[in-house]
């Protein structure tokens, strides 16, 4: 169930934040992300996804003093960062949609430059440190480094265009967001794969953008427990992308055309139920 403060005008761009066992770190990062929100030239509503917690994390959400951001909880009994994502992204309404990790790595000075890009009309903003421009404070170790190499290198298989598809921190139209994580079925780390390559799929083009980035003590991560279901899991999402979908012999493009041919005011039809609206202004401002 979705608990949301009531609100006079609907949010134009709402914020998923997935949290895990956060109840130490999500203060200070929510803290941030809500001062941040209230600059920004549109309205915003946060959205926290519990992911089957343990421990505090949704009284931290309950308890946040209401302000000029309003902050929900939407609670989640399947961990899996890739399962938060999802409920949170099908759980909004707003033109612009988002997420974020709880510890907020990815500096929020980066909201300006997503926001102005969707408002211009570009359907798919993510945040990259591998860009020229990006600054990552890094605490690596060699494990780690392979780990990450090795990753990209499979990734690369799947999804050759983005220069970094991890970065949590993800800017999209909302009807192509919610069209592209119906289908989503990675529930770990490696969701993030799947869920760009389905909206490239849908005939969205990605634009990255270069962020500054700081590892933060206490991530759920773990290259040692975790990495042999991240590589089985982009396996899968390989041998998917493999298969053709309907017969068809190919994977047919949900939307008319990409959003870099496409002008202002243009509607891209999802295929689904809602356009994908390109707008000649922002609304909401």
């Amino acid at each position: 169930m979705t608990s949301m403060p009531s609100v006079l005008h609907p949010p134009v761009i709402e914020i998923i934040v997935p949290a895990r066992n956060e109840a130490g770190r999500l203060p200070a990062g929510l803290a941030a992300l809500c001062a941040k929100a209230a600059t920004l030239p549109l309205r915003t509503a946060i959205l926290v996804v519990d992911s089957a917690s343990t421990d505090s994390t949704a009284e931290v959400v309950r308890r946040w003093p209401q302000g000029p951001v309003p902050v929900g909880l939407l609670r989640c009994d399947r961990p899996g960062k890739g399962v938060a994502v999802r409920a949170g992204l099908l759980a909004t309404q707003a033109p612009f949609v988002g997420f974020c990790d709880a510890d907020m790595a990815t500096d929020l000075s980066a909201l300006d430059v997503a926001v102005s890009f969707l408002a211009a009309g570009h359907p798919l903003v993510i945040g990259s440190r591998r860009m020229n421009g990006a600054v990552v404070e890094a605490r690596s170790s060699t494990l780690r480094e392979a780990g990450a190499a090795a990753f990209r290198t499979v990734a690369r298989w799947i999804l050759p265009g983005p220069a970094d598809t991890q970065c949590g921190f993800k800017f999209f139209a909302g009807p192509l967001a919610r069209a592209a994580v119906r289908s989503l079925r990675t529930a770990g780390f490696a969701f993030d794969v799947e869920l760009l390559a389905t909206c490239l799929q849908l005939g969205a083009t990605v634009t990255e953008i270069p962020v500054q980035w700081r590892d933060i003590a206490g991530s759920t991560f773990s290259v040692r427990r975790h990495s042999v279901a991240v590589f089985r899991d982009l396996g899968s999402i390989w041998l998917r992308s493999r298969i053709p979908r309907g017969g068809s012999g190919r994977t047919p493009l949900a939307l008319s055309r990409s959003a870099s041919a496409a002008g202002p005011g243009t509607a891209l039809r999802t295929g689904r139920d809602e356009p994908l609206r390109l707008a000649a202004g922002t609304p909401g401002i």
